[in-house]
């Protein structure tokens, strides 16, 4: 099941009163495909979403619209409902104040509790939100653009910023960023999903500071090995064309110890002299034996002992 579908089931099973049954409609309704007074056509793709519109209208007005299924280009089902009956049409038309010309909502006809059950059936009408483990976006889709206007100004009293976009004729009203979605979510009464939105959200931000833990961590162990690697060669060429014994006791010992195990630390190596000296001596050394080493580069005298 898609996540979209999973916040579907969420809010079909949080719509139990007469109050929310009449609200969550109405938002159905209101964004549906058409919505004439020759015509009201509902259609989806989801089955949860259409099952829950029969259900719906039945318990608002005691029976079932014509429902047919139809089969589209990409092998996904249309669920639709037509209503052409004239007389129930215009008894939808009363019940909801619709007047058959613009599309508004009309928030007097709903109780101020069912506010977010009516954006719920927005939702249901054609809303979807994308699988947080990939990208954080939710939108809802409207049929005219002074309804997406609308819908954007209820979302932003409850502080959540939505923009609008054109796509095939239809106003997308969309919500990015996981903190404005799951605030949406909790306002259509999806609230089990606004809790698996926050978890998979906790388990990517530990995953990605993992990784860029482990990308410093392997960084710094390539860094340490290239110094290593190079402290190496400069102490081979003193060893081969001056000899370890043209460096001093104190500059020799530290050669040796990083010749003998090239996976000490600089740390490791202070501690086996005696006396022991901190890393930040060791360093000090080394860098006296990395100059010695760039004379004889910069000197040509790399072709054995003189």
């Amino acid at each position: 099941m898609s996540f979209s579908d999973e916040v579907r089931k969420e809010i079909c099973a949080n719509i139990n009163d007469k109050d929310k049954r009449f609200a969550c409609l109405y938002g159905m309704l209101l964004f549906s495909r058409t919505l004439t007074e020759e015509r009201i056509c509902f259609q989806s793709k989801s089955s949860i979403a259409a099952d829950t519109f029969g259900e719906m209208f039945s318990a608002v007005f005691g029976s079932k619209p014509e429902f047919r299924i139809s089969h589209v280009k990409n092998g996904k089902d249309m669920y639709i409902y037509d209503i052409t009956d004239k007389e129930l049409i215009q008894k939808i038309f009363v019940k909801y104040g619709f007047d058959g010309k613009e599309r508004h909502i009309n928030r007097e006809i709903i109780s101020i509790g069912s506010l977010g059950t009516f954006t719920a059936g927005v939702f249901l009408a054609g809303g979807s939100v994308n699988d947080p483990e990939k990208e954080y976006h939710l939108e809802f889709t409207s049929p005219e653009e002074k309804l997406a206007e609308e819908l954007i100004e209820i979302l932003s009293e409850i502080e959540i910023s939505a923009g609008l976009t054109l796509r095939r004729s239809q106003f997308i009203v969309y919500i990015k960023g996981s903190e404005s979605i799951e605030d949406t979510l909790t306002f259509i009464n999806a609230q089990q999903c606004t809790l698996e939105l926050i978890n998979v959200k906790i388990y990517k931000d530990m995953r990605n500071k993992i990784n860029r833990q482990t990308n410093c961590d392997n960084a710094n162990i390539s860094r340490t090995i290239n110094v290593a690697l190079k402290q190496i060669k400069d102490i081979e060429l003193i060893a081969k064309t001056k000899g370890l014994d043209s460096l001093s006791d104190e500059l020799r010992q530290v050669a040796e110890l990083r010749l003998e195990d090239t996976s000490l630390s600089l740390k490791d190596i202070g501690e086996s002299l005696e006396p022991p000296i901190s890393r930040s001596g060791v360093n000090h050394r080394l860098m006296k034996i990395a100059k010695i080493a760039d004379e004889i580069r910069n000197s040509g005298g790399q072709n054995g002992k003189k």
